[in-house]
């Protein structure tokens, strides 16, 4: 895949965002903000800017990771694509149905162990290893266009935007404490509405679907 403005900075930025908004993630990023609520506003500055960039670097790891190995992450992309797609399916249709407690109880943002750390240096580098159930098709679309690229570099630069811009809007609950707030009763809102979170996951897996049959993976490696 030829490196485009598009493809290089406007779409890994852009998932980035939507990353960040999804709720499998929105858990995840209060329980960072939990760790910060006594700190003063300059500590607070200084655990999201090493938060962010930890997760960034970890990020590009990742795509430079998946530039290495090309053509043989590519050709499972398909099948991860379509799995993944209906299994969301399944799920966003057992919520609906109002069944999704058990679900929800094994959606957590972080295992156990990882809410007892308060280091942004160690939350940095365990979230940007642990891979929210809900970004996961976004994960997989960025990692194969890492792979497409062959370049580790390009690889490197287009998951590092990725994990950037999935933590980067941290920085406005630090500017603006008042907003967590909202941030949580947006998250409870999700948590607590079967039908909306039924309906995300519903959608994630008809655009992971529709990925897996329509996009040929063969394109990005340049075939």
């Amino acid at each position: 895949m030829e490196a485009t403005f598009f493809t290089l900075f406007l779409l890994p930025a852009a998932l980035g965002l939507l990353g960040f908004v999804e709720p499998c993630t929105i858990g995840a990023h209060l329980l960072f903000l939990d760790t910060q609520k006594a700190r003063t506003r300059a500590e607070k500055w200084r655990a999201v800017t090493v938060f962010v960039l930890v997760r960034t670097l970890v990020a590009g790891l990742f795509g430079a990771g998946a530039a290495f190995l090309g053509p043989r992450l590519i050709e499972a992309q398909t099948g991860l694509w379509l799995v993944f797609g209906w299994l969301y399916l399944g799920i966003g249709l057992i919520f609906l149905a109002g069944r999704g407690g058990w679900i929800k109880q094994r959606l957590e943002p972080a295992p156990a162990a990882w809410k007892r750390a308060t280091s942004p240096l160690v939350l940095g580098a365990a979230f940007g290893l642990n891979v929210p159930a809900c970004a996961a098709p976004i994960l997989f679309a960025l990692l194969g266009m890492a792979a497409g690229s062959g370049a580790a570099l390009t690889g490197f630069a287009q998951m590092a935007l990725f994990g950037l811009f999935l933590s980067l809007p941290l920085a406005l609950f630090v500017l603006f404490p008042g907003l967590v707030g909202g941030l949580e009763r947006f998250g409870r809102r999700f948590s607590s509405t079967g039908r909306v979170l039924g309906a995300v996951f519903i959608l994630l897996g008809l655009w992971s679907i529709w990925f897996g049959l329509h996009v040929d993976p063969a394109d990005w490696a340049g075939g």
